[in-house]
């Protein structure tokens, strides 16, 4: 999870203690399932980078389970601009697993084989800006992005807790998401739904829950469009 490049009141949260108050794990429980996800599309495209890093690590648990299957082959970093995130960070380090309090756009020297940004530009307030910055970071990138502009929350006016609990500023379409890596000079090799709704099972939402697995399985596109529940996966150059 990542914290806004620029201070406004919406980012501030980050860094005042309000996000850590209203997530105090910083969705740690997510972690796995997530690196599970990043290990597929490495897998599937025969990748093998030696430094990774995430932007925006939060409490870096990702960057702990991707150790923990790759090996001690890989170097790990992990930055984040939130003082209170890095705290959670401090017990998950180690001699090849290293986090970093600051703004990586502001490291001219950085430099990785891999970039991991998962769940982190819709809370960018100048995106688009921040895109063209950790573009030449890395030559490969993997962004996870949430798909939010659905059919269902625009009847619902947008769900409440993406916006004032999540502190999400942008919401994204799968063409949208994609139109803006493009727009900002990336190359996209591949990229896949993430099926997060199976992965949060929550008992309010079992016939929600059960209408996106039944629209999945006769039109992936069509579920997301109408339903959400399924972030967007991306690998680019």
């Amino acid at each position: 999870m990542f914290t806004c490049l620029i201070a406004t009141p919406k980012s501030r949260m980050y860094t005042d203690g309000e996000y850590l108050k209203k997530h105090p794990t910083w969705h740690v429980e997510d972690s796995k399932w997530k690196a599970q996800q990043i290990q597929n599309m490495l897998h599937e495209h025969k990748l093998e980078p030696q430094t990774i890093c995430e932007v925006g690590c939060g409490a870096g648990e990702i960057l702990v389970q991707l150790q923990a299957h790759l090996g001690d082959n890989y170097t790990f970093f992990g930055y984040d601009i939130s003082p209170e995130a890095l705290e959670l960070c401090k017990e998950r380090g180690n001699e090849k697993l290293r986090f970093v309090l600051g703004d990586i756009t502001l490291e001219a020297d950085a430099s990785f084989d891999l970039l991991l940004l998962v769940d982190v530009i819709e809370h960018i307030e100048d995106y688009l800006g921040f895109l063209r910055e950790v573009r030449t970071k890395a030559r490969y990138k993997i962004f996870h992005i949430p798909l939010e502009f659905t059919a269902i929350a625009a009847l619902r006016r947008w769900p409440k807790d993406t916006w004032i609990d999540l502190g999400h500023i942008h919401s994204f379409t799968r063409d949208t998401a994609l139109q803006s890596l493009r727009d900002t000079g990336y190359t996209i090799i591949d990229y896949s739904y993430t099926l997060e709704f199976k992965h949060r099972l929550r008992s309010r939402n079992v016939i929600l829950n059960l209408m996106r697995a039944t629209i999945f399985s006769i039109s992936d596109d069509l579920a997301v469009r109408l339903l959400g529940g399924c972030p967007l996966l991306v690998l680019t150059e």
